[in-house]
């Protein structure tokens, strides 16, 4: 759908921006939030948050805001130097995009990109959110990884497959219908 590489970066962005508050809240409320909420009696799963002094990153705690943005930087780079072009290419090397219906061209292409981003975006949480206060094993870095592949792929096939990027084409058609009509 974009045509240029504005468009392209533009329409990962708004794709990152919607995924990574939406795997945050994941995260944070649907696999943590029981222990964050038992953490003292906490009220809820912020109360628990901050009464942890935040979310645990590199053995450290760090604010939600701070979670927020080190994960929206790592998936906008890793989904323009890899989730993009090669989901693109993987969706061709299936379909042609000439001849193929464009809902079933777009869907191959949000299963390759999921396929593609889901184990290395985990690959990088792994290493973001390893209690590294109890020192490094690489079996239990490999054993973090493969559970939050397990955790976060069925999320993130439905998720992009029927919420967030049908949001976002639509956006994106919106903002850039004058473009893309010209062309």
């Amino acid at each position: 759908m974009p045509k240029n590489q504005f468009q392209r970066m533009m329409f990962a962005l708004l794709t990152v921006v919607v995924t990574v508050h939406a795997y945050v809240f994941y995260s944070l409320y649907v696999i943590n939030g029981s222990f964050f909420i038992s953490i003292d009696g906490a009220a809820g799963v912020i109360d628990g948050i901050n009464r942890n002094g935040g979310v645990m990153m590199f053995g450290r705690p760090f604010p939600i805001w701070a979670v927020v943005m080190v994960e929206f930087c790592l998936a906008y780079i890793l989904e323009c130097v890899m989730g993009s072009p090669f989901s693109f290419k993987l969706a061709c090397k299936v379909f042609d995009p000439e001849t193929t219906h464009p809902v079933l061209f777009e869907t191959a292409v949000i299963c390759a990109t999921v396929g593609l981003m889901c184990p290395a975006m985990s690959f990088l949480a792994a290493v973001i959110y390893y209690p590294y206060y109890t020192g490094f094993n690489v079996f239990t870095f490999l054993a973090n990884w493969i559970k939050l592949v397990c955790y976060n792929f069925p999320f993130a096939f439905f998720s992009q497959l029927f919420f967030i990027q049908p949001l976002i084409r639509t956006v994106f058609k919106a903002i850039f219908a004058k473009s893309l009509k010209e062309k």
